[in-house]
């Protein structure tokens, strides 16, 4: 049977990068994670790490036994939230990544109710980008990761998914509202606009369009905050791009308005609820995926302006 310790000890020089900051977290002597992994390197007849620049990085045999590692973790917390359920108790941890554009989706009603209705299950939420909320579930980091337009990912599992296309924002009265057409990237060339980071999906997709069209878009503002695209449009100052879900409670206050976009990427945008592939979600994580599901406008349905078109 593998050394559950030495395999505690891999998966953290793993992630940390170096066998020093891994024992600094773990509190552990470096010595004493260099005699586990030479053990366990002379039981397996392999090499599972390897010095690389500055410190340590796992060979493909260390990335083979981190993923037995975390799986291995994973379905210990599933039997044991499982033994829990069957006692009729709701009980455990559950912990999700989620971009900044879901937050006030999500805290509004959705997390209330769930936690009014499960207060024996935690909960903790990380603010991430879509590349970090993907390497976080790669790393076991958190259960779930709410996700807009995502890149197409194997390892990675689809519970929920809905349309929501990326518009651009504009303030009331702006000449852009004039226009009676879907807006083009080269219609925003006068105006000043503000862009996310590139780790996030919204960026990734305008940077996608962007480079298909030929448009070089100078952004006079660039941030990691959505909340700081908003006040940069509802102060009047310029445009953005943001889904409608995003900025529907300014819409309906009249203090933003939406322009959609003639591009099919961007009108087939989509918001995900993702897991990693094969890991079995415990009992407290699939009680609070079936409940964001339900309580979530992003993922009850499709972006309202798309239900009224059908209409």
């Amino acid at each position: 049977m593998l050394n559950s310790r030495a395999l505690a000890y891999l998966n953290e020089v793993s992630r940390r990068g170096s066998l020093r900051r891994a024992a600094a977290h773990l509190n552990v002597d470096p010595s004493a994670i260099s005699r586990q992994l030479k053990q366990l390197e002379e039981e397996l007849g392999v090499r599972v790490c390897e010095r690389y620049g500055g410190g340590m990085r796992t060979t493909e045999a260390g990335k083979l036994l981190v993923h037995y590692f975390h799986a291995q973790r994973s379905a210990e917390e599933a039997v044991l939230s499982q033994l829990v359920a069957l006692q009729g108790v709701a009980r455990g941890e559950v912990r999700i990544a989620v971009g900044e554009g879901f937050i006030a989706d999500l805290i509004d009603a959705p997390m209330n109710a769930f936690m009014n209705a499960f207060p024996g299950i935690e909960v903790e939420i990380r603010m991430a980008g879509v590349n970090e909320a993907m390497s976080l579930l790669k790393d076991s980091e958190v259960d779930l990761a709410l996700l807009y337009a995502p890149p197409v990912d194997p390892v990675l599992h689809c519970h929920v998914e809905t349309r929501q296309p990326l518009d651009v924002i504009v303030p009331p009265d702006h000449p852009l509202l004039t226009l009676t057409r879907p807006l083009r990237l080269r219609d925003l060339a006068d105006w000043p606009l503000a862009l996310m980071d590139n780790p996030f999906g919204m960026r990734q997709m305008v940077n996608m369009v962007a480079h298909q069209e030929r448009v070089h878009l100078k952004a006079r503002l660039h941030t990691n905050s959505v909340a700081v695209l908003k006040n940069f449009v509802r102060s009047g100052i310029g445009v953005t791009f943001m889904p409608e879900l995003t900025v529907m409670d300014e819409i309906e206050r009249g203090e933003i308005h939406r322009l959609p976009l003639s591009y099919p990427i961007m009108s087939e945008a989509r918001a995900q609820i993702v897991s990693l592939d094969g890991r079995e979600l415990s009992v407290a994580a699939q009680t609070c995926l079936t409940h964001l599901s339900q309580g979530m406008r992003f993922f009850r349905g499709d972006a309202p302006r798309l239900l009224t078109e059908q209409v």
